[in-house]
């Protein structure tokens, strides 16, 4: 399959690293949505994994999605930013869009794509690199001219953003794979971060973490909510409580319900929603 270049690329993914920082204090209009979704389906072969679903992500909030494990949730983050256009056998239909581009669109530039949704996996995936080129690898890859300055710029505020900044300041020569499994897991949000993206989907980023690093992803998740739109995949109900805005609960291939947090975890409107958020099953 052949793509034509995106001309399209939003202001922030396509300035310098020097630059990000300032882009923080700039007033940014408020959208409706991020992420919109309509008559969204998918499939694996014959097999339906997403049936008919109808969604819209808000900007700079967090959207959990709970359910039982095998009911679609991560499937549709792998669409979001199609990463399962390695896979044969997958095929969607319906709409997945962002505010100015068609994701499934076959002319749709997927390395431009993938810089404005960066991915946060399961379990921590550092490169066999050091701190600092886990870091400064993203921006090499898609901007040319960087000086040496830049990329210490960037990789300091990458760090910091992603709170991890005072923990290895010293040793950002050092491997990636001596650090913590929470430290690694902050660093593959500061890795993801580091070339400007607008939204971050996190796949169950807690769960191979113990917890007190889940409480400090958790508040890094809070935090970074100011400046970007964030999907999180989750089995862990308080976590959703906790750290989401909005949540939509799935169950086999279908949203079930979605709303606000709160509202659908004390006055969920569906039986089923009810009987998973209080554990009667899942």
């Amino acid at each position: 399959m052949t793509f034509e270049t995106n001309t399209n690329e939003p202001r922030i993914a396509t300035k310098k690293p020097t630059q990000f920082m300032a882009a923080e204090s700039e007033t940014k209009p408020e959208r409706a949505s991020m992420i919109e979704m309509q008559s969204f389906n998918a499939w694996y072969g014959d097999f339906q994994a997403l049936c008919d679903l109808n969604l819209a992500v808000p900007e700079k909030r967090v959207t959990a999605f709970i359910g039982p494990s095998g009911c679609g949730k991560s499937t549709l983050l792998k669409w979001m930013n199609r990463m399962n256009d390695v896979i044969p056998t997958a095929r969607a239909t319906g709409q997945l869009r962002l505010p100015d581009i068609d994701i499934l669109a076959r002319s749709t530039d997927v390395v431009a794509l993938r810089r404005r949704i960066g991915m946060v996996f399961q379990k921590p995936n550092p490169f066999p690199k050091s701190i600092y080129d886990n870091i400064a690898f993203g921006p090499r890859l898609h901007y040319t001219g960087l000086q040496r300055s830049d990329l210490d710029n960037l990789v300091e505020w990458s760090l910091k953003k992603s709170a991890l900044w005072d923990e290895v300041k010293d040793r950002l020569n050092q491997s990636a794979l001596g650090l913590s499994g929470g430290q690694q897991q902050r660093l593959c949000i500061a890795r993801a971060i580091s070339i400007g993206p607008e939204i971050l989907l996190m796949d169950e980023p807690c769960s191979a973490l113990d917890p007190a690093s889940t409480s400090r992803i958790e508040d890094l998740i809070y935090e970074l909510r100011k400046q970007y739109t964030i999907v999180i995949v989750t089995h862990n109900m308080q976590q959703a409580a906790r750290c989401s805005d909005r949540t939509a609960f799935f169950f086999e291939g279908r949203i079930v319900e979605a709303g606000p947090t709160r509202e659908l975890f004390t006055r969920p409107k569906e039986k089923q929603t009810e009987d998973y958020v209080t554990g009667k099953f899942g």
